[in-house]
């Protein structure tokens, strides 16, 4: 099965999944660009091993897209079985979208997520023009297909895989013991017996500036562990300084692979944010036995989270329900360990490999539909 797949950047979670899927069929994969303007430049990946990585040349565009005219020479249906666009927002995808509709050559479309919004007529023309032009779709899950369906896809030849950044490895057994939280926190400096964590970029649409507001109805002896880096840190420490707030630090951007420990250490994950086509810290800080507050912006958290079985929903920019969520947990420490549990539970089938082997159960399906 000869697989061409078409992506932006190498971000981590895409090359380990790339080598997952790798495994299965001979898979060609094809980059817009090497890096994204807004990340850290130790987020990426480029530790190709099962697959043959292409990186298209061309113009950059925007954070993380670009226009490659020479993608047009790679979408020949002699030389693959299957052709997946993994966006349809980039001017690159835009092209492929209409390179394949022009030869007449079926395609995916890959999406990880999605919001519907109040576009204008002539945006959402253009939205389901390429969305709507793909033959099968892949999605995230119920949320995904909900913004697919509305933009045009067919939901009949719609599939849904298990999205993650995580391998089976990364997934905990149980939630952290008292006894290791301790130990943990001695190890990276934290003195408080209550933790708080939230990760994310320090953009505004992640809606940190909520959480620091809703922090000074929080107990004084709980720690937020703020997490991430970006253009928005100094006017965080600017609104700590301004509020009085004594229990916050703010940190910058941390692999996943030392960051497991501060999830480990902390007692609830937050994340605050105004929008998220998906929030693949939620699969993180579940997968370390965390109860979750999210909001209806997130889609990782509508749909994994599940109200009231693995942690809370809140409105977005309510600063009113974060704090009382967030003190809830605090105080409830039964309810607290039992949604930690449910975390884990829930996340398990959320693992890279089982993300690799259901896309290929899925092309196969596709091309025996199809003969």
């Amino acid at each position: 099965m000869r697989i061409l797949f078409l992506t932006n950047v190498p971000s981590p979670y895409r090359v380990d999944f790339f080598n997952e899927l790798g495994k299965y069929c001979d898979l060609t994969v094809l980059f817009e660009r090497r890096n994204a303007s807004n990340r850290n430049k130790d987020w990426f990946n480029e530790k190709e091993r099962n697959f043959k990585s292409i990186y298209l040349k061309g113009y950059n565009y925007g954070k993380d897209s670009a226009l490659n005219p020479s993608v047009i020479k790679w979408i020949d249906k002699k030389k693959f079985d299957l052709f997946i666009v993994g966006g349809y927002s980039t001017p690159t995808g835009m092209l492929a979208i209409q390179t394949l509709r022009m030869k007449k050559i079926p395609f995916i479309l890959n999406s990880d997520g999605g919001v519907i919004k109040k576009d204008k007529p002539l945006i959402k023309a253009i939205k389901r023009y390429f969305i709507g032009s793909a033959s099968w779709w892949l999605s995230s899950g119920q949320e995904t297909n909900n913004y697919l369906k509305f933009y045009g896809a067919n939901l009949n030849q719609t599939y849904i895989y298990p999205f993650s950044s995580l391998t089976k490895e990364d997934i905990y057994l149980k939630p952290a013991s008292i006894k290791e939280k301790q130990e943990l926190r001695r190890e990276i400096g934290i003195k408080n017996n209550r933790v708080v964590i939230s990760v994310g970029q320090f953009i505004p649409r992640k809606g940190f500036d909520l959480l620091i507001n809703a922090w000074a109805h929080v107990p004084k002896d709980v720690q937020l562990l703020l997490i991430g880096g970006g253009e928005e840190k100094s006017n965080y420490f600017n609104q700590i300084k301004k509020l009085d707030l004594h229990n916050i630090e703010i940190l910058d951007f941390i692999k996943f692979d030392d960051l497991k420990k501060y999830y480990r250490a902390a007692d609830l994950f937050v994340l605050p944010t105004r929008e998220d086509i998906w929030g693949l810290v939620i699969n993180e800080a579940m997968a370390c036995g965390l109860p979750i507050i999210s909001t209806s912006g997130c889609i990782a958290a509508t749909e994994l989270v599940k109200n009231n079985e693995c942690g809370q929903i809140v409105s977005i920019d309510n600063e009113t329900e974060l704090a009382n969520a967030i003190n809830l947990y605090l105080k409830d420490r039964e309810l607290s360990e039992a949604h930690s549990k449910n975390s884990i539970k829930e996340i398990e089938k959320y693992n890279i490999g089982n993300m690799a082997k259901v896309h290929f159960d899925i092309f196969k399906q596709i091309l025996k539909d199809t003969k």
